[in-house]
């Protein structure tokens, strides 16, 4: 698949690397994996000459030998000895930038931890005492999203304050899944669009892998998931069992509670067995997993908060694949992708109201969106958005079917919710209908 989008990431990238010749900088770029972070800095340097350390978990002494194969193919005339420790390989570096303008990448950053964890410390005490001289365009990418924060985050960590700039990237916007579809298949429908959307939620790798499959269909996309030897099927562990590292289990279970809809603190632990508020505060603060989803000008203490988990293809995973990873154990994909088809309905219409949320989002109209319930669960607003800088409202009922929308319903639970918070008394916000063929 073709690089697409990320204009504006680009142009920050091109930017810092400008702005590199004449002092140096340190850019952290982070996000999930499978995002395309890789991608996108080589994508920045395609016009450049850059040097690329992969950080592999092998010796230190191993892992210089091929960093100096990386620098010597990139500058023959550099000559920095046989290093065993990474930081005689940085100091290096370093050094050769204050003759020559340097871009250099590491990537999966936070693997210096198995190899060396002093390195991080080496890597401060030298960047301190070259940077001023230096012409390095320096980025890092890392995978495991808790352990970047913590090394340029934690106040006690060495590298804390030393990055000139902290990227994350997130998936996919919706406006760019629909051109990715539109390319690979022109006369797509919005089945098929809510599909792609549900199954990866614009995670790049996901969305690649779909199209070179040539899946252009909920069907398609689905046999392609579940199958013999599919790299989605163990897919959770992989982008997960690091960030959890021994709890795993116990992370697990509560995000697969999660998925199936048991939302509140209560129905989790019932589910789980056992009590889980420290385990939940980890998972939405420090892991960014799940989110407290509480209706729009609720009071923070409000009991009627539930939480959410924050990734799509998370959600489907912990849904289906972990749920039912008994199936799989004895091959079966047919009764697995039958367990998808019966619940696909409820699936995909909440990953429909969450396609809208993030679309309005994106228009970069609006200055709050939400939702809004009552305690009782007798009235609910899919999505509601306000623009407090124009005075403009919003509220839209969200279907798969617009015809099972009933506006003068909607008009009922407007004034249910302005008797409820006291809030747009006297507004008069638009009604929207949201359904698939408005995606």
């Amino acid at each position: 698949m073709r690089f697409f989008d990320r204009k504006q990431e680009l142009a920050d990238l091109q930017e810092i690397r400008r702005r590199s010749e004449d002092v140096a900088q340190f850019t952290v770029v982070t996000g999930r994996r499978r995002v395309g972070k890789t991608s996108l800095v080589v994508k920045s340097l395609e016009r450049e000459t850059y040097v690329y350390l992969f950080v592999e978990r092998k010796s230190e002494k191993d892992l210089c030998e091929t960093f100096m194969r990386e620098i010597e193919g990139k500058f023959p005339g550099a000559v920095i000895g046989v290093p065993d420790r990474f930081e005689q390989v940085f100091e290096a570096l370093m050094k050769l930038s204050q003759a020559r303008h340097l871009n250099v990448v590491i990537d999966e950053f936070q693997e210096f931890r198995k190899v060396n964890p002093s390195i991080f410390s080496s890597i401060q005490k030298i960047w301190d005492r070259l940077k001023e001289k230096a012409h390095v365009n320096l980025i890092v990418t890392g995978s495991v999203n808790t352990l970047m924060v913590k090394i340029f985050r934690n106040r006690k960590a060495a590298l804390y304050g030393r990055e000139t700039s902290f990227m994350v990237v997130d998936p996919f916007r919706t406006e760019v899944l629909k051109e990715i579809l539109s390319e690979y298949c022109p006369k797509y429908d919005h089945e098929a669009l809510l599909a792609l959307w549900t199954f990866t939620g614009g995670v790049a790798k996901y969305v690649e892998l779909l199209m070179d499959a040539k899946c252009f269909t909920r069907e398609a996309m689905l046999k392609e998931i579940i199958r013999p030897n599919s790299v989605f099927l163990d897919e959770g562990r992989a982008v997960l069992i690091e960030e959890f590292d021994k709890e795993y289990g116990v992370y697990f279970s509560i995000l697969c509670a999660v998925a199936r809809g048991k939302t509140t603190r209560n129905e989790i632990e019932q589910t789980v067995g056992r009590q889980v508020g420290g385990y939940l505060a980890r998972l939405e603060n420090d892991y960014a997993l799940i989110r407290k989803h509480q209706p729009l000008f609720a009071k923070p203490a409000a009991k009627t908060a539930h939480y959410e988990l924050t990734d799509r293809f998370l959600i489907f995973w912990f849904r289906f694949l972990y749920r039912y990873s008994y199936v799989l154990e004895l091959k079966g994909f047919d009764q697995l992708r039958e367990f998808v088809r019966r619940d696909y309905a409820v699936l995909s219409g909440l990953a429909l109201e969450e396609y809208f949320r993030q679309k309005l989002a994106e228009s970069g109209k609006w200055t709050r969106i939400g939702s809004w319930w009552d305690r009782k669960g007798e009235n609910e607003l899919d999505i509601l958005a306000e623009n407090e800088l124009t005075g403009t409202y919003a509220a839209c009922e969200v279907k798969r079917d617009k015809a099972r929308i009933d506006l003068s319903r909607i008009h009922d639970k407007l004034t249910a919710f302005c008797a409820a918070t006291g809030k747009w008394r006297a507004a008069h916000p638009d009604v929207l209908a949201l359904s698939l063929e408005d995606m």
